[in-house]
């Protein structure tokens, strides 16, 4: 039988750039991580592809899920649901397979109460002004849309301490390399694959 796969957690404020690091880990040639599509109540964007970026749900299909506990974790973010379908994500660490979750604050701790040896990574921005200023050049959301993002942001910001890592999105290409070095030496740590070994001696 595979040992289990890893739970790779990837959040921080809106506009820091989680989708675009997310997207750059995915696209290198190395990659043998299993992407978990969220699911959200928000309305498609242009260029979104429907199983993708997000799954885009009702309010109502969404709350049916909560009710049914297929759920990881979900939370309400600026009006609208954002979660993790959860069967998947089960289905995948028991094949032994890593799994790369990007998703909101509210969901990470959710999920670090569910899967507490998860790998939590926090991607934060060089500085407020710059995270401003990377979600009004993003054209997608109206101001008093921005400044509520920003006031979130904020209060994200320092919930940072219930994450393992913090990686700054100064330039895409260095986040990425971080977080790939986060995660291999993840794969050593004494206390994730000493139980392999336990059970080599208990079967000699």
């Amino acid at each position: 039988m595979s040992d289990r796969g890893l739970l790779i957690v990837l959040s921080g404020p809106s506009g820091v750039g989680k989708g675009t690091v997310r997207k750059a880990i995915f696209e290198s040639d190395d990659n043998d991580f299993q992407y978990s599509v969220s699911m959200t109540t928000r309305p498609m964007r242009p260029g979104e592809v429907e199983g993708v970026d997000y799954y885009f749900r009702t309010r109502e299909e969404f709350e049916a899920l909560i009710a049914s506990g297929d759920m990881l974790e979900y939370a309400e973010y600026v009006g609208n649901y954002y979660g993790t379908p959860l069967p998947y994500v089960e289905k995948t660490l028991q094949e032994g397979k890593d799994v790369f979750l990007e998703i909101e604050v509210q969901g990470a701790r959710q999920v670090k109460e569910k899967v507490p040896d998860g790998v939590f990574i926090f991607l934060t921005p060089p500085d407020l002004h710059e995270l401003k200023n990377r979600i009004v050049n993003r054209g997608t959301d109206a101001m008093e849309i921005i400044e509520e993002r920003m006031k979130v942001a904020r209060e994200e910001i320092e919930m940072m301490a219930l994450y393992d890592y913090a990686v700054v999105n100064d330039e895409v290409p260095k986040a990425v390399t971080r977080i790939k070095n986060i995660i291999a030496s993840e794969h050593f740590r004494v206390d994730r694959v000493i139980g392999k070994y336990i059970k080599m001696l208990e079967e000699m």
